[in-house]
């Protein structure tokens, strides 16, 4: 039976070369009418065609919205004088803590809802830590949002927070491995051009 299916095969792979090359009959021409050719011959190469698809447009349209945020050339929305925090940012950082969980998003200027958000009522952080609530919760925290930013290409962030919290362990521990994460916490001042 292997025979068989040996013999098979190789009658299968013949009959696609055939139909591949043609056969060369006695006037010099395979079976499709062109000329035939002999498997060891390089076959010829097509000419390239001028295609007005291939043209440079001369207007240039960007389509990357976040292309004048990352060079720093968009616009702020500048907000009032008296407002805290200030609007002037891309992305602003907001980190809350509750008396049972630990939150941090990234909210892009303009939209209600955030662009990132990292918490420990997510299963994936919440099976790691002892507690949810403490200095450890806010660093896992801290940690998570991190790399969740470096993969969404966010790399600068605005973080103020009030000053009184600022002082404690939990929101230094948290501002610290952001930091380590690779997440600046201030954006690049504004070129104006």
């Amino acid at each position: 039976m292997a025979v068989w299916g040996d013999f098979c095969r190789s009658v299968r792979l013949l009959l696609g070369q055939v139909h591949r090359q043609g056969l060369r009959g006695a006037d010099g021409f395979g079976i499709a009418g062109g000329p035939a050719r002999c498997m060891s011959q390089a076959a010829s190469q097509p000419q390239p065609e001028h295609d007005d698809n291939e043209q440079v447009s001369e207007k240039f349209v960007n389509r990357n919205p976040r292309n004048l945020e990352q060079m720093a050339l968009a616009v702020k929305d500048r907000g009032w004088a008296t407002v805290w925090p200030s609007r002037q940012y891309y992305h602003r950082l907001v980190f809350s803590r509750s008396q049972h969980h630990v939150t941090a998003q990234v909210m892009a200027a303009g939209l209600v809802e955030p662009v990132l958000s990292c918490s420990t009522q997510e299963w994936a952080v919440k099976r790691e830590l002892g507690s949810t609530q403490g200095v450890a919760a806010c660093q896992a925290v801290g940690e998570v949002l991190a790399q969740r930013c470096r993969e969404a290409g966010i790399r600068h962030v605005t973080f103020r927070v009030i000053p009184w919290q600022f002082r404690s362990q939990a929101v230094q521990k948290f501002r610290t491995a952001m930091k380590e994460g690779g997440i600046i916490l201030s954006e690049p001042r504004r070129k104006y051009i």
